[in-house]
Order: C-alpha cells, then sequence, then structure tokens
C-alpha cells in the first residue's frame, strides 16, 4: 500500500467516528472484529446479512455498509460465479486487530498512580482547523484529557514516547512537555474532573450496565446477537475511558462494575454465540 493510499484512508484515531451511535456500520465492524477476523478467512455477502439481521439492520443497509466499509480500504471483494465474499484487507486485518486488543483489555485493571502528572502545552493556529482536530483526537486517544485550552495532560507519565510520536506526526509548531506533580489550586480530582467530563462517562458506563447486567438471551442466536452488540456498546469506552488511576475518580466508580459485565458476559455468551456463526456459515 502506497504512502498516498495510507493517507487516503480515514482517520483510525477518529474519535467522533469511534464513539457516534450505533448504525449498520458500526455493528458491521464489531462482526468483522468479533467473527470475521478471528476466523481467518472470507465471507459471503449472505452471511453478513444474515447476521446483521440478528441485529435489525436490514439488507439494503447491511449491503450498503459492506460498499462503504470495502471504500474506505478495510474490505476487499471477490465474485464467485454469481455470489461475492469479503475479505478482509491487510490495513483492515491490523486495524481491527489493533482495537481488539485494547478493547478486550479495557477495564480489566486500573492503573497505580505515583502523584506525577504528564502535561503537554500545544498550539496550533486557529486557521489550521484540520490540523488541530487530528491533533485533538490523537491526544485523546492518548488518554489525554484537557483542562485548558492548549493544555492536556495525563497522570500516566508513561505516555510520554506515545505523546512525542503524536507530535511528530502532527507537527505543532509550539509544543513543551513537562512531567512532575501538581501543585495548582485544585485538588487532583478537580482537575480530572475539568480535564475529562466524567459525569458523562459515568452516565454511560451506568447505562451500559442497565442494559447488559441482567440480559439473559434464550437461544444461540440470540446470545449471538447479545454478543454483537455487547460489543459494539463496550467498544466506544477505549475512546471515551482515559484510565484514570482510582485516586482520580468519584468513589465508587461505576465503570468497575461495567467492566464485570463486559468481561463475564463475553465469556460466558462466548460457545452460544460462536455456534450461531457457525450455523450460519461464519
Amino acid at each position: 500500500m502506497s504512502t498516498a493510499d495510507e493517507s487516503a484512508r480515514p482517520d483510525p484515531f477518529s474519535r467522533r467516528r469511534e464513539v457516534a451511535a450505533t448504525s449498520a456500520r458500526s455493528l458491521l465492524v464489531t462482526v468483522l472484529g468479533e467473527i470475521v477476523l478471528p476466523s481467518e478467512g472470507p465471507v459471503w455477502t449472505q452471511t453478513v446479512v444474515d447476521v446483521l439481521g440478528l441485529v435489525g439492520v436490514e439488507e439494503k443497509s447491511a449491503r450498503q455498509a459492506l460498499a462503504r466499509t470495502a471504500a474506505d480500504g478495510m474490505l476487499s471483494s471477490e465474485r464467485v460465479g454469481r455470489r461475492v465474499r469479503w475479505d478482509l484487507t491487510p490495513w483492515g486485518r491490523r486495524l481491527l486487530t489493533e482495537g481488539a486488543a485494547r478493547i478486550y483489555a479495557h477495564g480489566r485493571t486500573r492503573p497505580s498512580w505515583d502523584g506525577r502528572w504528564l502535561v503537554l502545552v500545544a498550539s496550533v493556529p486557529e486557521q489550521q482547523r484540520a490540523h488541530r482536530h487530528r491533533l485533538r483526537t490523537r491526544l485523546a486517544w492518548a488518554g489525554l484529557g484537557s483542562p485548558a485550552a492548549g493544555v492536556w495532560v495525563s497522570p500516566d507519565t508513561g505516555r510520554l514516547d506515545e505523546v512525542r510520536e503524536v507530535l511528530t506526526e502532527t507537527g505543532p509548531a509550539d509544543a513543551h512537555l513537562v512531567t512532575g506533580e501538581y501543585h495548582g489550586g485544585l485538588t487532583v480530582g478537580e482537575l480530572a474532573e475539568r480535564a475529562w467530563d466524567l459525569g458523562d462517562l459515568e452516565a454511560r458506563y451506568a447505562a451500559f450496565v442497565e442494559q447488559f447486567a441482567d440480559l439473559e438471551p434464550a437461544d444461540d442466536a440470540a446470545v449471538l446477537a447479545a454478543q454483537i452488540r455487547l460489543v459494539d456498546a463496550w467498544r466506544r469506552f477505549p475512546f471515551l475511558d482515559p484510565g484514570l488511576p482510582d485516586a482520580l475518580l468519584p468513589s465508587p466508580w461505576v465503570g468497575h462494575r461495567a467492566a464485570e459485565v463486559f468481561h463475564g458476559r463475553h465469556t460466558a455468551w462466548a460457545a452460544g454465540a460462536l455456534r450461531a456463526a457457525t450455523a450460519l456459515g461464519l
């Protein structure tokens, strides 16, 4: 794949895209990552249509989602007689592999904290809006929050090299990185509240728990549908949750309960979801 081809791809770090409301496109990406990626083989159009039908996606919308995802470069198609099958491109497989690692690791542990912060002060001219947006989305993906204009912080000083890489790629003309303790007028919890919208995150976790904690699918097909919706909902949280240590979070933190629900349900439903997927030809 050429550099030009890579630059034409949708930004894999687009936070806005990843946290958007559930759609045929997002459900397809979840199916690709949850079922097609581990199988390491192509999948027929009708099979994808049937699986997405389990979660309420109409056939026309499923076919449009396939075409658009292929246009983005994540899928390639092959015609076999009158049928079409789809396979992940190397770029799509790499993207989904990286995403899966982050999704399934999310929420398992919270880091310890030594009280030190990573602080970035970066200035991008107002007229360079695309540049500013890419810098913001890349820093948000790296877990940084912004308590004030042009200031980004993280309690994880181990992200220093990652932030340096972001700065190298996005290239703001005026950037300064500092690590150390905070001695301002706020508590560390108040600083975290300013840097990240923890109230919104808490509400999203609570809604996730309410949706899935007591869900009991009736049969394998319902299990597969529930598994797809579970993963589709959970995969947004790595973009929303910076993975703060408990010292910076409200107590009790509902995110802990949400993680228990996700990992517990994902494990419990795995066998039934696999049986249903196999029956559908995946």
